[in-house]
């Protein structure tokens, strides 16, 4: 196993830290080469993603990210700022396909903030295009109208074949699931979701076995408050997907715990928290490290194909909860209160 790995920023380098520790108790034959990213790399090579960092990333199997981001960088340029260097590794990977996944753990459901018996045994996952829409589409910018005004434009543009190919990743997990996928557009308004739907349902002839649903995004954000537990799969756009992924983290009790994976057409991925660089805590050992931990459970099952590590990894997350430890973001009355690196080696004394 070849892997990258890409501290980042804030945060980043402790959680991933935990990451390699877990990966390391492992015994994996894995070689595990480090490079920086986001601001790292602009304060490395003036690149918030350094050639260096792209061609280890391309020779890799494998891309384990902490998180990229601090507020000292936003008076950059644009086009320097670390979040750009996360946008364009995907790009360049073309990893088009974000798996984020929203399980609650039974020892987390009084840490949501929703009732437990909305969220008790939740299981969600979100499929969201990554490569495309709002966030890459062309024309983009900021322009000076004739009358003197700013005016900023950006173009949601899918076509039927990358829609096509994000349905076919939805669909074949749902068959590994409870067969049911919920695709989020917002059809009745936007023109670009509408052919969104109709591929989905075109797809959908090829997946006899499962259901097929639609739903408005804006629906789509409350029903996740409102009856989490309706969902099984759901695929939806970039933009959509970024909020929809990020309101259902809550769901679980903290971001804190939401790995993910982004692949592509060969399942080689990048997999990184859902959450950011959180640099007011940086360096005070207080991130919970579990998120990435589970990110590189994922990475074993979905690019080395290794099963058995993977849910080792993630049993060993499930027996540390268990246990009481708790991160202050999960803490609850009368937990085992620990910082960043004691939960990782909570992890690998589960492991073992």
């Amino acid at each position: 196993m070849k892997i990258a790995v890409l501290p980042g920023d804030g945060i980043g380098p402790e959680i991933v830290a935990q990451a390699v520790k877990v990966l390391n108790a492992l015994s994996l034959n894995a070689e595990m080469t480090e490079a920086p990213i986001g601001g790292a790399g602009y304060e490395a090579a003036g690149d918030p993603l350094p050639d260096a960092t792209l061609k280890l990333a391309k020779e890799s199997d494998a891309v384990l990210l902490g998180a990229v981001g601090d507020w000292k960088y936003d008076k950059l340029e644009r086009h320097l700022r670390p979040e750009r260097g996360l946008l364009r590794i995907r790009k360049e990977l073309n990893l088009f396909a974000n798996l984020r996944p929203a399980l609650l753990y039974p020892e987390l459901a009084g840490a949501s903030t929703l009732k437990p018996e909305v969220v008790s045994g939740l299981d969600i996952m979100i499929v969201r295009e990554l490569t495309g829409d709002i966030y890459f589409g062309q024309p983009r910018g900021i322009s000076t109208l004739e009358s003197g005004e700013r005016e900023g434009v950006n173009t949601m543009r899918y076509n039927e074949s990358e829609i096509k190919r994000i349905g076919r990743v939805a669909f074949d997990i749902a068959m590994k699931r409870n067969k049911k996928v919920c695709s989020v557009d917002k059809a009745n308004v936007l023109e670009a979701t509408e052919l969104w739907r109709q591929v989905m349902i075109e797809l959908s002839a090829e997946y006899p076995e499962v259901e097929l649903s639609h739903m408005y995004v804006d629906n789509a954000a409350m029903q996740l408050i409102r009856a989490p537990k309706q969902f099984d799969v759901m695929v939806t756009g970039n933009i959509f997907g970024d909020i929809l992924s990020d309101e259902a983290s809550m769901l679980t009790g903290s971001i804190g715990m939401l790995p993910s994976a982004s692949l592509d057409a060969n399942n080689k991925g990048m997999y990184e928290p859902s959450h950011g660089s959180a640099p007011d805590i940086a360096g005070k050992d207080l991130a919970n490290p579990l998120a990435t931990i589970l990110s590189a459970a994922m990475m074993l099952r979905y690019t080395f194909n290794d099963e058995v590590n993977a849910v080792k990894i993630e049993n060993a997350c499930k027996k540390a909860l268990a246990q009481g430890y708790r991160t202050a973001d999960i803490a609850t009355v009368g937990c085992n209160l620990v910082g960043c690196n004691a939960m990782g080696d909570a992890v690998v004394a589960a492991l073992n």
